[in-house]
């Protein structure tokens, strides 16, 4: 029996109707549901419609129909990379590890004030090493150094104190300052000198201040200083502070730590030397896991992290790109930086790479993996972690297929054929319209909080962290969004991981809300921004902004590897 598609009537109808009209669209919808202008249309449109069903019915294996359009959330849009390149989001995965506690969240409510239930979970905190190997597991995300040591002081000989004309008894804060510091373990000799500012300098423009200053500085001492104390006269906003630290830093390669004297005690001198301790190379703290090398395939394979961050001053002033850098692996608490300027209110990260000749590379990238190189024993990175702060998930491709590529192409101009490292790739973001909170009224949400399900994406990998503590109702967790991780983490690994970069600063005894790398690139950013402010006489810009503006000028090389920042 001969099939209705080679009736010959049939096709003679089909080959008529195609003479006289061509085909715009095919329609899934019935017959019944188009309208024809004359019955010999309706005719041949049946006859047509009769041929095409049987056709599809005929070729359904060969010819696929087109697929229903996928609905995508509109808040969160895959990464689409450049050409045929697709690089996916990192998948989901869940934690397990920590106790389970309920919440409640405004997150899917924000402008009235009912809450969504959800269960979070509370991670342990990092164990922390202090002097004389003695370890101290942090209560509530807070620690202290009383009766503590510093796991790794150091010696501070041949420095000063300067002063700008501010109310102190210098003789007393030298006393208690090296009392504090024996208390520490840290070797802090007598200051050479001091030097204070006379009244009629103080009557000059800032600049002007610091270059009279350091003109006594040199009169007075045998030779460069290795430690400046510089006592300012106001404790915020001094138009001293950045020409000062950019004379320390830049000209004349010196560690310097300013200070305004108001209530000074033991709690205010430890902080200060907290900070000083860090600054000349010293440790104060590591993590009990760095010391074991037991953190998961960040020990036992040489691993840098980056943290990265882009702050705008405001549309007429350009923007400061910082980016820290880990250094000394295995250790995940020591940090240097890089920073530079560029045009105002770009929200891309400019001068990662930067290649000024076949053989030279002048970007950020470049200086900071020659830097662990050169700190970890000649060994290159085999995995390389990126922390990028407050880009918004419209940017998420950006930052993929845009900052990525250049971090790749900064290790691929190193010409390494037997060296190819993996990459993560996190975003953070501040929670600021997710407000976290348990049943009872009276607590916060605990530190170590981890919410990675209800409200979290059903597929990407993103959670909610609330490291630190803080007073009643004012704690913001943090969201990390993994954009790419070729490095394999598993949820416990990759959260656990996160967490303890909270618990790695070296000035504080508190967890912070988001990890060490971001926070001392924001330090690193506000600081050498003031550099160009209060510059006069560096060059202009190269490769790294346009626009006209000022570079950030570079520091000296005695400092350029110290955490200058803290």
């Amino acid at each position: 029996m001969p099939s209705a598609a080679n009736h010959p009537d049939h096709l003679l109808l089909l080959h008529v109707f195609l003479s006289l009209y061509s085909i715009l669209s095919l329609s899934r919808n019935s017959l019944q549901e188009k309208t024809f202008v004359s019955a010999h249309l309706l005719l041949l449109g049946a006859v047509l419609f009769l041929h095409l069903e049987i056709l599809k019915m005929k070729y359904s294996k060969q010819v696929a129909s087109p697929p229903s359009p996928r609905v995508i959330p509109p808040k969160f849009v895959p990464l689409k990379a450049h050409g045929s390149n697709r690089i996916p989001m990192a998948r989901r995965g869940f934690g397990t590890k920590g106790r389970r506690i309920p919440l409640l969240t405004n997150h899917f409510n924000v402008e009235k004030p009912s809450n969504t239930q959800l269960e979070g979970r509370v991670l342990e905190p990092p164990k922390l090493k202090f002097g004389n190997d003695k370890d101290v597991l942090p209560r509530d995300g807070r620690w202290n150094f009383k009766d503590k040591t510093l796991v790794a002081p150091t010696l501070i000989t041949h420095w000063a104190i300067v002063n700008f004309c501010a109310p102190c008894d210098i003789r007393n804060l030298c006393r208690d300052l090296l009392r504090c510091s024996k208390a520490k373990g840290i070797d802090l000799r007598e200051p050479y000198t001091v030097i204070q500012e006379n009244q009629q300098s103080s009557r000059n423009p800032a600049p002007v201040r610091v270059e009279l200053m350091f003109e006594e500085i040199q009169q007075k001492l045998p030779g460069p200083p290795r430690f400046l104390l510089c006592i300012l006269p106001e404790r915020k906003n001094s138009d001293i502070y950045g020409p000062w630290k950019r004379k320390c830093l830049v000209d004349h390669g010196i560690v310097t730590q300013c200070m305004a004297p108001t209530c000074i005690d033991d709690q205010y001198l430890t902080n200060l030397l907290l900070k000083i301790n860090a600054k000349m190379g010293g440790l104060n703290t590591l993590l009990s896991v760095e010391c074991l090398q037991s953190i998961p395939f960040v020990s036992s394979i040489p691993t840098m992290i980056f943290g990265m961050v882009l702050s705008h001053s405001g549309s007429d002033v350009p923007s400061t790109a910082a980016i820290v850098s880990s250094r000394k692996w295995p250790l995940i608490c020591r940090y240097r930086a890089s920073a530079r300027a560029q045009s105002a209110r770009v929200e891309t990260i400019d001068g990662l790479f930067e290649p000024v000749s076949p053989e030279r590379d002048e970007g950020m990238i470049r200086e900071l993996l020659e830097d662990f190189y050169q700190s970890t024993s000649k060994v290159k990175p085999e995995h390389i972690i990126i922390f990028r702060d407050r880009v918004s998930e419209s940017r998420f491709e950006q930052t993929v297929n845009v900052e990525l590529e250049q971090v790749k192409q900064a290790c691929r101009f190193i010409r390494d054929d037997y060296w190819d490292p993996k990459f993560t790739v996190i975003v953070t973001q501040k929670a600021q319209r997710t407000n976290f909170l348990q049943p009872k009224p009276d607590a916060n949400v605990p530190p170590g909080t981890i919410i990675d399900t209800e409200i979290c994406h059903p597929k990407n990998n993103d959670f909610y962290l609330c490291a630190q503590n803080g007073p009643l109702g004012t704690v913001r967790c943090t969201h990390y969004h993994v954009l790419l991780d070729q490095i394999g983490f598993s949820a416990d690994d990759l959260q656990e991981l996160v967490h303890s970069l909270s618990y790695v600063y070296q000035t504080n005894t508190t967890a912070k809300s988001i990890v060490a790398p971001i926070w001392y690139a924001h330090q690193a950013a506000a600081l050498m921004s003031q550099f160009v402010n209060s510059d006069m006489t560096s060059n202009s810009s190269g490769g790294g902004g346009g626009g006209g503006f000022t570079q950030i000028p570079k520091l000296h090389e005695n400092v350029c590897d110290s955490m200058f920042f803290c």
